[in-house]
Parts: structure tokens; C-alpha cells; sequence
């Protein structure tokens, strides 16, 4: 097992986009993304993540020259920092370079889907994998998110993900599980998601939850008037998740603003650690 997967607290994820068109962050880090990598991590980010091809919805996919120019001099300057680093990519070739750079985690919100050589690619390399529910590309994205039990429906297709790679090679036991939030979801569909995780942990693999600055906390803190926040204006709430979601117990949480959750997750680890010894 990855040391990363041991048991212990909450990781934390930065987010670096490494992209001209992301949700919230599209462009920020253009100037220097390797400094702002090593920010994320002097912050308290356990792991970078480094991504160069955006998922927001309604996004088109850059072609895979591009896609690595743009995530490759990253990986390989923060791996030089000493930062450890996942890579957000769909693409197998994406995922060998960095992980052979020296990235440790190859995260793939399509979980396998988008490309057919990910499982075995990642199966060869030896590193974490994060495998996400996915049903389709961000063109189409919200018109595949219809659900009867959206909870046992997202189990049940993790599930089968997580036996399609174990079946590729890849040893199940280097698996995080995400259930997608905002992934061919509506809000009603992401917050019966998280109050269902303990549904998917069920599954046996370490979760990752990915709330960050989404369309969901938007519209939940939307004024009377109804005007959404903008995404930065959300991070607020994306530390309540993360507390909570730490409470119940995930590997790790996904998120923008580091400070915040690193102190929301503290929080959490510090209530949960006193509960369980009043227990005892």
C-alpha cells in the first residue's frame, strides 16, 4: 500500500489548474504555477493537483500536445521543490509523463472511461489512482444526470469501475474512490452524495471529495434576490463540507483555498478524536 493511503487524518488537495478557461480559477496561476504549487503546500496542501485541461461544464477538451505542455514543466518544478503531486488528467499519455516526472497520484474524474489504456497505464506505474463517477465529457455532461436512487446508482457504477481497473491490473488496493460531485449531477443529486457517504464507503476504498467552489454551494448561498455567489466567494462553505466530510471519515477532500479547510479538517480531526475517547 502507498504510504499516502495509510490511515491518518484528512489529506487535504490543492487544486492548481494549470488552464486558461476553469471555473474559478481559469488563468490565476499563469505567471508562476510552480510558485503557487509551492504556496498550496506551504499552506498545508498534503498534495498538489496539477491540471491542464479544464472540466467545468460546458468545457471543450484541448488536444493532448497541448494538455502536457501545459501540466508537464509544472509536475516536474514542484517535484523539484519537494512538493508531492497528483496530476488531473483523463489521458493515459498525460498520466505516464507526470507520474514518470514524479507525480504520485494520477487523478481521473472520467475513471478509466475516456481512455481505454488509463487502468493498465496506471496499473504499470504503481501509484494512486483516484477513480471517479463519470458518464460523460463536460459538453454533455447535464443531460446524462437523471437518477432514481442517485446514492445506489453511483455505487453501484464505482463499483463497477473498481472491478473494469482491477481487471485491467491495476491493484485495488492503490484505488481512492470519488463520487463526482457536480459530474453529471444537480445540486439534489451532490448533497444526497454526501450525506450518502458512508453508502460508498461501503465500497471498501478510501473516498476523495471534491466540492470545491461548486455550482451547488452557489445556489445554496444565493441571495434573495437570487444572484449566486462567485466561485471564490464560496470557499466559506467548501470548509464546512470539507469538516464535515472529514468527520465522516474520507481520505481526502479537493479544494481552492487550502488555509481554510487545513483548518477546518484540524477542527474536525480534533472533535472526532475527542468523541471517540468519551466513547471509550
Amino acid at each position: 500500500m502507498s504510504p499516502l493511503l495509510e490511515p491518518g487524518p484528512t489529506r487535504v488537495v490543492g487544486v492548481l489548474n494549470v488552464t486558461p478557461d476553469s471555473f474559478s480559477d481559469g488563468g490565476v496561476h499563469a505567471a508562476d504555477p510552480v510558485a503557487a504549487g509551492i504556496a498550496l503546500h506551504a499552506a498545508g496542501a498534503d498534495l498538489v493537483d496539477v491540471g491542464g485541461e479544464s472540466t467545468r461544464p460546458g468545457a471543450v477538451r484541448v488536444g493532448p500536445e497541448e494538455e502536457l505542455r501545459r501540466v508537464l514543466p509544472v509536475v516536474t518544478g514542484l517535484v523539484g521543490a519537494g512538493v508531492p503531486v497528483s496530476v488531473d488528467t483523463m489521458r493515459a499519455a498525460t498520466a505516464r509523463a507526470a507520474v514518470q516526472a514524479g507525480a504520485v497520484v494520477v487523478n481521473d474524474v472520467s475513471g478509466g472511461l475516456a481512455d481505454p489504456d488509463m487502468a493498465a497505464t496506471v496499473a504499470g506505474l504503481g501509484c494512486v489512482y483516484v477513480l471517479s463517477h463519470w458518464r460523460g465529457h463536460s459538453d454533455v455532461m447535464t443531460s446524462l444526470a437523471a437518477y432514481g436512487d442517485v446514492v445506489a446508482e453511483v455505487r453501484a457504477e464505482l463499483g463497477e469501475r473498481l472491478s473494469a481497473v482491477t481487471a485491467a491490473g491495476l491493484d485495488p488496493r492503490r484505488v481512492v474512490l470519488d463520487p463526482g460531485l457536480g459530474f453529471a449531477k444537480v445540486a439534489e443529486h451532490d448533497w444526497a452524495l454526501l450525506a450518502g457517504l458512508d453508502r460508498l464507503a461501503d465500497l471498501g476504498r478510501p473516498l476523495l471529495v471534491g466540492a470545491s467552489r461548486k455550482r451547488f454551494l452557489g445556489r445554496l448561498l444565493a441571495g434573495p434576490d437570487g444572484v449566486v455567489p462567485a466561485p471564490t466567494e464560496r470557499d466559506a462553505a467548501t470548509a464546512a463540507v470539507s469538516a464535515l466530510a472529514a468527520d465522516r471519515g474520507v481520505w481526502g477532500v479537493r479544494v481552492h483555498d487550502v488555509p481554510s479547510t487545513v483548518a477546518a479538517v484540524k477542527v474536525a480531526t480534533a472533535w472526532r478524536s475527542a468523541a471517540e475517547v468519551g466513547v471509550s
